[in-house]
């Protein structure tokens, strides 16, 4: 089921950019080997409470578990959300990142629609544009 991204108060909006400056990522990541890549943004964290907070307070994403294997492991927890719903996201809390993932953010919302064709057709003058903008999203680093 698609969820749409939840209309963000300011202050929620510039909470959740602070956990995505401190904790989190704004990146583009593959799935599997030889695909495009694709809009991703996570939080990571050990409070499960924070990430059903930002799950709640959105509307849309996941949060997935990992399993502590030392004992003196706390588990930890991310929460993702990607794609149109992440551009959505980036939208509402662009104004409030302070980290080289504003330029980030800034790049990914100018590009990445119009780099993304919905059919997944890539011609060549796409696709070469395509390796380039991400190429340059991925060399943009703290």
């Amino acid at each position: 089921m698609y969820r749409e991204v939840k209309s963000l108060k300011q202050t929620d909006a510039a909470y959740i950019a602070g956990l995505i400056d401190g904790e989190g990522t704004v990146t583009l990541s593959r799935r599997h080997r030889n695909e495009n890549r694709h809009l991703v943004i996570s939080i990571s964290n050990t409070e499960r409470p924070l990430l059903d907070y930002v799950l709640n307070t959105v509307g849309a994403g996941k949060i997935t578990g990992k399993k502590a294997y030392q004992s003196h492991h706390n588990a930890s927890y991310t929460y993702t959300i990607s794609n149109r719903q992440g551009l959505a996201l980036l939208t509402q809390i662009i104004p409030y990142l302070k980290t080289y993932k504003l330029k980030r953010s800034h790049l990914i919302l100018d590009d990445y629609v119009r780099l993304t064709p919905r059919n997944g057709y890539y011609d060549a003058e796409i696709k070469r544009d395509r390796t380039e903008f991400e190429r340059a999203v991925m060399a943009i680093k703290p």
